[in-house]
């Protein structure tokens, strides 16, 4: 007897094939039965003119101190979402020291040193979803190096490496960089690479916030598939984007850069956000002595410890209430005590690069969101996988919703080793979303984030019913995953 068994849905396996007709039965955590189920269970859901698809994947994501903060994860479960890879940008939960702050961008009380004390911190607490686990380099670097701005020596870069090694032992699946972030921009191409090959023994990734996202995109893209090639390693592209007016179209050649190293044998994939704005720590955009005026006037406050009536609003009308310059308010806030918490959000792309993204077969789908429930985040924190399938697939066609969801699921497992997820087949585990295609659709906006998208029927995790109807079942049946373990 099944435990569940979805009935009439139409199912969407995440494969990128046709669309059919049929039943899902679950049973132990697993999907039992696929197609049509003579299977009698106490409960039965009618998906009729619903779509079933496997759990969506956020691969992008800073949500390593959320799942134990906000173990619920009430932002990623309403949108679908049923997994989320953490780590990313260089900065991670682990390695840690006992009783210090974490180095990633939560800065949670560590009770662990590493991913075995992490993932079983996380699954005490008895998270809503699923997490994977990318070392992250700014993080390692930080606990052998400080903030120094120089190469590493012999000892520190082998301990370096050590951390790496340990947390793919452990499950990690790869290494990250944030390459404009403190302390990672201090690093040479040659420290990278010697780092990234720590990941080849495991078949593990290099995930890269590159180190140009503007002017030199192109350059860094380069930089980027040439450590991969070098160390013999899979290349994730992190948040693809051309920032600034003067880059807008060159996705397009950043592109097609990714297209030629892929006809010569690379292992390269992307993921984008569906938003023309980006979000992150403001102190790490801005040099406080001199800010650069021209992204001064593209900032908006999302978190601001030191002002909290500053949430929400643009720089530049705090400058012009204070009576100061764009690049003063940039002092004026960062300056201040709690300032260097400050979260902002950049107005910095162009539509037309997001539709470039989209439409590439190599993209996955991931917010980048970042946790600081305080404060007014980022919509993508609640709203970016609604929105990619109301207002890119629905809307406006620039995807199907086969390709959509296969970018969204099983692309997505398989470059994370999330094993036996992201498809809807016999044996894998029951990692579901069933949703209205007429309804999906994002309602977080900057002015208003924290809102929940609609068109989200139910969730289930690990065969659990973690989001039924708008209600949040608090099942807690989320797992830190092994790379590549079944």
């Amino acid at each position: 007897m099944a435990d569940t068994v979805i009935r009439n849905a139409t199912i969407i396996d995440g494969t990128g094939g046709p669309r059919f007709t049929g039943d899902v039965a679950i049973e132990d955590g697993h999907i039992s039965e696929v197609g049509s189920s003579s299977s009698r269970s106490a409960i039965e859901v009618d998906a009729t003119g619903l779509v079933l698809a496997p759990g969506f994947v956020d691969v992008h994501t800073h949500d390593d101190g959320a799942l134990l903060q906000h173990p619920d994860m009430e932002f990623k479960i309403s949108q679908g979402c049923t997994s989320v890879v953490v780590g990313n940008c260089g900065f991670s939960a682990i390695p840690a020291v006992v009783g210090k702050k974490t180095l990633d961008l939560s800065g949670v009380d560590a009770n662990w040193t590493d991913l075995e004390g992490y993932r079983h911190d996380v699954e005490k607490v008895g998270p809503a979803v699923n997490a994977m686990m990318l070392v992250g380099h700014n993080t390692i670097r930080s606990l052998e190096m400080g903030n120094e701005r120089r190469a590493p020596r012999d000892g520190e870069l082998e301990r370096m490496r050590e951390h790496i090694g340990l947390a793919m032992e452990q499950g990690a699946c790869g290494f990250s960089t944030g390459l404009i972030y403190r302390p990672g921009r201090w690093s040479d191409t040659e420290e990278v690479l010697e780092l990234a090959k720590a990941v080849a023994p495991f078949d593990g990734i290099y995930a890269t916030h590159m180190r140009n996202e503007n002017d030199y995109l192109l350059e860094a893209v380069d930089e980027a598939l040439d450590i991969g090639s070098k160390a013999g390693v899979a290349v994730q592209i992190s948040h693809h984007k051309a920032a600034g007016k003067r880059n807008w179209g060159k996705v397009k050649e950043s592109l097609a850069k990714v297209d030629a190293a892929i006809a010569e044998g690379a292992r390269v994939t992307l993921d984008v956000y569906p938003y023309t704005a980006g979000s992150g720590p403001m102190i790490q955009y801005f040099d406080i002595k001199n800010p650069n005026p021209e992204l001064a006037q593209a900032i908006q406050l999302a978190s601001c410890p030191a002002f909290r009536e500053y949430e929400g609003r643009m720089l530049v009308d705090i400058a012009a209430e204070l009576q100061i310059t764009a690049p003063e308010a940039v002092r004026h806030i960062l300056t201040a005590p709690d300032g260097k918490q400050t979260i902002c959000i950049q107005h910095t792309m162009d539509e037309g690069d997001i539709l470039s993204n989209l439409r590439h077969d190599r993209v996955m789908i991931g917010s980048d969101g970042i946790p600081d429930l305080g404060g007014r985040p980022h919509p993508r924190l609640y709203g970016t996988f609604p929105r990619v399938l109301g207002r890119y697939v629905r809307e406006q066609g620039i995807l199907d919703l086969e390709s959509a969801i296969r970018r969204m699921t099983s692309l997505s497992c398989d470059v994370h080793g999330l094993t036996d997820r992201g498809r809807i087949a016999e044996g894998k585990w029951a990692d579901l979303v069933l949703f209205d295609p007429e309804l999906v659709v994002d309602v977080a906006s900057y002015e208003d984030p924290k809102r929940e998208s609609l068109g989200i029927q139910n969730v289930w995790v690990n065969g659990q019913l973690a989001f039924n109807e708008g209600s949040h079942t608090q099942t807690g049946s989320g797992k830190v995953l092994r790379y590549r373990e079944h």
